[in-house]
């Protein structure tokens, strides 16, 4: 009897362990593969992100690199493309509203105009821009994009009350997506134009080009997206000098500083490019001495973009 229990027992006992292997058999690799596919869909929306960072970047650096390939001094193009520096020197009809009015006179016909041009916010970096420019009494331009947080609408109206212009750059900033066809960028700009006008209350005349006019990565005719603006009486402008801000590489702010000036006594008026975004520190720290740099400067003077501002353009609307 007792050698029949010791039997039952072992036996028993032999079938938990084999019901505890088989569980750990099934657990284990269940496990395995709940974890493989946890890091594979992390690496997958990782790998997403940085393509998106990269195709963002490097429409950004080509951009800017054809601008300082081109020879603006004399209008001449030294690049392999058909494109050249083009400015518009009449005015427009129209006028937009909210933005500073322009204290040029005739007597100004001999100063340099410098415009400062911000792209790309409003950023977690936009109220120390605001600060700087109002502590030296100067008038900028923002060629915004679409932020709908709470904590950008005073960014939005700060610009506009206190005398800078307000402009358009693109809702999403999406080149892939804005750069689709004419009807995927007039949607897009459309959306920023209501939405800034009913933020502001301002209803956007001007707009810069994601990337510039000279932008290379656009799959539509860059001429059909000017010829739509000027159907809808509203003005695009690009530059004639680049702070280098848009490289994806730390830039220190005294070579920001060079960039922006080292050229700028060549133009009547020229337009600086820079951005207004959270990591570009060294744009907010160069801009105190880059507007000292310029304020020393004989016959010249910081306005913001106006009607009465000449367009520059990097392709010709031909």
């Amino acid at each position: 009897m007792a050698q029949t229990d010791a039997k039952q027992e072992a036996s028993q006992a032999r079938r938990k362990r084999i019901r505890r292997i088989k569980l750990f058999i099934f657990i284990v690799p269940l496990f395995s593969i709940t974890i493989l596919l946890g890091i594979c869909i992390f690496l997958g929306i990782r790998l997403h992100m940085v393509k998106k960072e990269l195709r963002d970047m490097r429409a950004a650096i080509e951009a800017t690199t054809v601008v300082e390939q081109t020879d603006f001094a004399d209008g001449t193009n030294d690049t392999k493309t058909d494109q050249t520096l083009y400015t518009v020197s009449e005015v427009e009809e129209f006028t937009q509203t909210g933005i500073a009015e322009d204290d040029s006179s005739d007597e100004d016909a001999d100063i340099r105009k410098v415009y400062l041009t911000f792209d790309d916010g409003p950023s977690s970096n936009t109220n120390r821009i605001l600060d700087i420019l109002a502590e030296y009494d100067v008038k900028a331009t923002f060629f915004v994009v679409g932020k709908e947080e709470e904590e950008y609408q005073a960014l939005y109206n700060r610009i506009v009350d206190e005398g800078h212009t307000l402009a358009m750059h693109s809702y999403s900033h999406k080149y892939n997506e804005i750069y689709q066809s004419v009807e995927s960028y007039s949607a897009d700009l459309s959306k920023l134009q209501e939405f800034l006008y009913d933020t502001t209350g301002v209803w956007c005349r001007y707009c810069r080009f994601p990337g510039g006019s000279s932008n290379t990565v656009s799959r539509v005719d860059m001429h059909e997206l000017i010829d739509y603006l000027d159907d809808q009486d509203m003005s695009y402008f690009d530059w004639n000098i680049s702070s280098g801000d848009a490289a994806s590489s730390y830039i220190g702010p005294a070579d920001i500083i060079r960039n922006c000036t080292v050229k700028l006594r060549e133009y009547d008026e020229a337009i600086i490019l820079m951005h207004d975004a959270s990591n570009k520190n060294s744009t907010v720290e160069a801009l105190p001495g880059l507007i000292e740099t310029i304020q020393a400067m004989e016959d010249t003077k910081i306005l913001p973009i106006t009607d009465d501002t000449e367009r520059i353009h990097h392709i010709s609307n031909d």
